[in-house]
């Protein structure tokens, strides 16, 4: 029985990993305006690659590109921002995202910007 579960467990074991599988393109963005925003540093490479590898594994893309728009557009002015600034569902996406970018910014040694 034992050996069942295990052999279940290792096949299983590539889903998980696809579970939040996010695109190389979406991954390559975030680090590269991550280390736009501390000034093009190399180190930033890794500390940035590490952040959103972070994020990845909680919560998937689909959900990061809809709370990370949240986030950014919440500073538009005009009708245009309301969509983004009143909502009460809108605010709890943005801060959800910006907390976890916190905490990945952190795990990462990636300094606040």
């Amino acid at each position: 029985m034992k050996r069942h579960l295990l052999l279940l467990a290792v096949a299983m074991s590539p889903l998980a990993a696809l579970a939040h599988d996010y695109p190389t393109s979406g991954r390559v963005e975030y680090v590269l305006e991550c280390m736009q925003k501390h000034e093009g540093k190399y180190e930033y490479l890794y500390k940035c690659s590490c952040a959103i590898d972070y994020i990845a594994k909680e919560m998937s893309y689909d959900d990061y590109v809809t709370m990370s728009t949240a986030s950014r557009n919440q500073t538009l002015a005009g009708e245009r921002g309301a969509v983004f600034r009143d909502p009460a569902p809108v605010k709890d996406m943005a801060s959800k995202v910006k907390a976890l970018q916190a905490n990945a910014n952190k795990a990462c040694h990636v300094a606040e910007r």
